[in-house]
């Protein structure tokens, strides 16, 4: 995203660890208050720490800060206070990094099950303490995980920066160790509308690690997977079906279930485009078999939403109103706000296929609220498309053209080809049966304009295929 939406995170660099007064954690000062409060927890005299090898009066000359120890004399002082050299030295505290693991591990269980507020804080705690003792993949990781906390709330700017400053954390490890922050903001960017710099993001590094040789499964599979839904919605279907093959390539060397859950419930969506009804339900079938066993509410939850996408999709009504809600009871249970929002533009059609336009365009009246400037574009393109079917439906030219006229204005900042296409196709033939031929020309042409290449972008090459291509 761009201009005012931007987010700064404190200290987005990296940082020399700092101790409790402000000094940092391995300056004499620092040293010899830890030296002086061990020592004391200890019971120990100056002399009893220093001997035999050095005086009390050094250890004192230390405790005060006024000296820097050599690294001889910190371990013959660690050895006497049985504490870890790295502890005395610089007050990380040992195994501190595989405790901060295993806290990283319970927030991103926390957000997968239970709230994202409280994982949130989880992840604020992990970086505070990863960022005092100076441990930048730690760091990394609870920028991401506060990344994708604010996606899941649809805080699409913070989750941008937080993306970002872990990147910025992790600029100098290699492509793979930052390809979930790079997913991370392709996705922020994504739900903001902005689909061709989402699939610049993502091809760019998919194209780096297949052409330097970085061909680890699990980075790719995140990119491809990421890869499908903007592919889609600005109509390259033919590279969509791409990245979902080689997606499906990578399954066997990667042992992530959930991220091989995700790539299941993706890959359903170019099956479905495919017409491929039965091998896109098998697909969908393994990613919630997947889900529930790992309990991801949110990500069962879209399982459901592309269940019901299906059924909608072979008319199928009153199956796909089921499935919707029960995906948008869930999405709500977890405060996912975008995800409702874009839940209730799936359920707003059927209802209105069902003959309940009424309910319909009170849904979509109350999610248009929500979907602020830079919020879900494309879905709030969607809502105003459906308004205008539903104003249509009822006589009412004069709102059906306001409302495909502001679909239109939103979906063209998106460059979703297919979407566009089909609002221009609706405001032409509502002109044309106004008698506005001319009108209707003119949005014939813009539709076709954006159907004339059909599976292609205008993101110049696909990126370089892996040596582990299905065609390879």
């Amino acid at each position: 995203m761009t201009g005012t939406g931007k987010v700064t995170i404190a200290g987005g660099g990296a940082r020399r660890p700092i101790g409790e007064a402000g000094e940092e954690r391995d300056s004499p000062v620092a040293i010899g208050r830890r030296l002086k409060r061990l020592r004391k927890e200890r019971e120990l005299t100056q002399r009893q720490l220093a001997e035999p090898l050095y005086t009390a009066a050094y250890v004192s000359t230390l405790e005060a800060g006024r000296a820097r120890p050599s690294e001889a004399a910190l371990r013959h002082i660690a050895e006497r206070l049985a504490v870890d050299y790295e502890e005395l030295a610089t007050g990380k505290p040992t195994h501190i990094a595989t405790a901060l693991r295993m806290e990283l591990a319970e927030a991103q269980r926390v957000l997968a099950t239970e709230e994202a507020a409280d994982a949130r804080a989880a992840y604020e705690q992990i970086l505070g303490r990863a960022e005092e003792y100076g441990l930048p993949q730690e760091r990394a990781a609870a920028l991401v995980g506060l990344g994708e906390c604010a996606l899941e709330a649809g805080e699409l700017a913070d989750a941008l920066a937080r993306f970002e400053a872990a990147e910025h954390a992790l600029a100098g490890e290699p492509l793979p160790a930052r390809a979930r922050a790079v997913r991370g903001r392709s996705v922020a960017h994504y739900l903001a509308g902005e689909l061709r710099y989402a699939c610049y993001l993502l091809e760019s590094a998919i194209d780096a690690l297949n052409t330097s040789g970085l061909h680890d499964p699990v980075a790719l599979l995140q990119l491809y997977t990421a890869s499908i839904a903007p592919y889609m919605d600005m109509g390259a279907h033919a590279r969509a079906a791409q990245a979902a093959e080689l997606a499906l390539a990578l399954v066997p060397q990667v042992s992530d279930p959930a991220l091989v859950a995700t790539m299941h419930r993706t890959v359903a969506r170019t099956l479905i485009a495919e017409g491929r009804a039965e091998a896109a339900q098998a697909s969908l079938a393994r990613a919630t078999e997947l889900y529930q066993q790992l309990q991801i509410r949110t990500e069962l939850a879209h399982c459901h939403w592309m269940r019901g996408y299906v059924c909608a999709q072979h008319d199928d009504l009153a199956q796909a109103e089921t499935e919707l809600r029960t995906a948008h009871s869930m999405l709500v249970s977890k405060r996912a706000a975008l995800y409702v929002s874009q839940v209730e533009v799936e359920l707003a059609d059927v209802l209105r296929r069902r003959g309940k336009p009424a309910e319909a365009a009170e849904l979509l009246d109350s999610l248009l609220v929500g979907l602020q400037p830079g919020r879900g574009a494309l879905h709030a393109g969607g809502a105003h498309r459906l308004l205008g079917l539903i104003a249509e439906d009822a006589g009412d030219v004069e709102a059906a053209e306001r409302h495909y006229a502001t679909a239109l204005s939103l979906l063209e900042q998106t460059g979703a080809a297919g979407d566009i296409a089909d609002i221009c196709r609706l405001f032409g033939d509502l002109m044309r049966s106004e008698g506005r031929t001319e009108a209707a020309l003119n949005a014939y042409r813009t539709g076709l304009g954006h159907r004339a290449e059909p599976g292609t972008t205008t993101l110049g090459p696909a990126p370089a295929r892996p040596p582990f291509a299905p065609w390879a």
